[in-house]
């Protein structure tokens, strides 16, 4: 037995647990008036994109940076100018998701799910409008994101 605790990426249900939430999301991205705008018709990848981006950033495999590579995900957020109104909008969906997808109701776990999209979307927002390599956040690779608290 061991006495690690668990990964973001085991207590939400793994691959299949963050795969259900990605999609309930998605789904509810593609009917909504304030963001369908950003992702269109949507792409038949992008679920599978995003749960490899939160598997890897919840602990889970590194998918993500083997396939697609962070560039990839700077590149895609690029002159899409993404408002406040549209961030907040992300934010609200993808706690709803949460529910929708039955994924953990701890309230650490929860807390830090919110987290990482709070932190998440201001990095897609700044790099949504940056004229320049100097412009973007400087976070280049997926964060490995826990229920800890930041320590130092």
């Amino acid at each position: 037995m061991s006495d690690r605790a668990p990964t973001m990426f085991e207590l939400a249900g793994g691959w299949d647990g963050l795969h259900r939430l990605e999609q309930a999301f998605y789904d509810s991205v593609l009917r909504d008036p304030i963001l369908q705008p950003l992702f269109g018709a949507g792409q038949a990848e992008h679920v599978e994109h995003l749960t490899m981006f939160t598997a890897e950033s919840f602990g889970g495999p590194d998918d993500f940076s083997r396939e697609l590579g962070f560039r990839h995900l700077i590149d895609v957020h690029r002159g899409l100018r993404i408002t406040d109104e549209q961030r907040q909008r992300f934010m609200d969906l993808y706690a709803e998701a949460l529910d929708a997808a039955q994924v953990s109701t701890d309230p650490a776990f929860r807390q830090a799910v919110m987290e990482h999209i709070e932190f998440g979307t201001a990095v897609a927002q700044q790099n949504s409008h940056a004229e320049t390599e100097d412009d973007l956040h400087p976070l280049r690779e997926v964060p490995l994101w826990t229920m800890e608290p930041p320590r130092g």
